[in-house]
């Protein structure tokens, strides 16, 4: 479904889900602006590739914690390149610790990130979508943030959270014509599985009943589907992509 003139906000575009989703938003014919706060190089390299397909697409840096910086990011994107229609929420970061290890910052920067980041941004794209009675929220979860992940008690309870804030946020926004949902990766071959050994990735696929890691561009298919019409009757929902991790 090839859409005109409508923005799409990719946090975290740098990374490997993130590179997924803008690159299949960018095929289904949003206009992309690629968010990144640290990994600028990478998130260059991308729009470069976009561009050179045809693609209209912006950069645009932020720490996603701060709302501040959010509110500058969002306000420069509306003047610049046009008024967000789709925010997908896909900035986070993992760390594996045992609880009685992790440190207040530790846990600060994990709930600053996952959870705050997803509220500030999604605060402020909300009066643009308000005003327009039209727009899309797709928060990139985690399976853990369904079940739990021992030795990631701070990342799952940040999931957690954007799972719960979701369906809030969907029951709220949904007479104004707003649709907010939830993807829910399960083991996706990315940068974040890099600290796993070969052994540890073997037998963490035998846990898997589909018997394999996914690929960032099955999450990102999720994505665009809930990011389409076809998907206009589904709001506050968690679709999981996890190779049926979580049954």
């Amino acid at each position: 479904m090839i859409y005109n003139n409508r923005i799409a906000i990719v946090t975290g575009a740098s990374g490997g889900i993130g590179g997924a989703v803008a690159r299949k938003l960018c095929e289904d014919g949003f206009d992309t602006v690629l968010h990144y706060n640290s990994s600028e190089d990478s998130v260059r390299t991308l729009e470069n590739e976009l561009k050179q397909k045809g693609y209209r697409v912006m950069t645009a840096k932020a720490d996603v914690s701060k709302s501040s910086e959010v509110n500058d990011m969002i306000e420069y994107i509306a003047k610049n390149f046009g008024s967000p229609y789709l925010l997908v929420n896909n900035a986070g970061i993992a760390q594996q610790k045992l609880f009685t290890f992790i440190t207040d910052e530790d846990w600060n920067k994990m709930i600053g990130v996952n959870l705050t980041g997803v509220f500030n941004m999604s605060r402020a794209v909300m009066p643009f979508m308000v005003h327009r009675k039209q727009g899309v929220i797709i928060n990139i979860a985690s399976m853990w943030g369904e079940v739990g992940a021992s030795c990631e008690v701070h990342y799952s309870a940040s999931k957690s959270g954007v799972i719960g804030m979701t369906k809030a946020l969907a029951k709220e926004v949904a007479p104004s014509g707003i649709r907010v949902n939830c993807v829910s990766p399960g083991a996706v071959d990315t940068e974040m599985m890099s600290s796993f050994s070969a052994e540890d990735i073997a037998a963490l696929c035998e846990e898997i009943p589909l018997g394999r890691l996914g690929k960032p561009e099955e999450v990102a298919y999720a994505v665009s589907f809930l990011a389409s019409d076809r998907a206009s009757y589904i709001t506050g929902q968690t679709l999981s992509v996890c190779g049926g991790m979580t049954i």
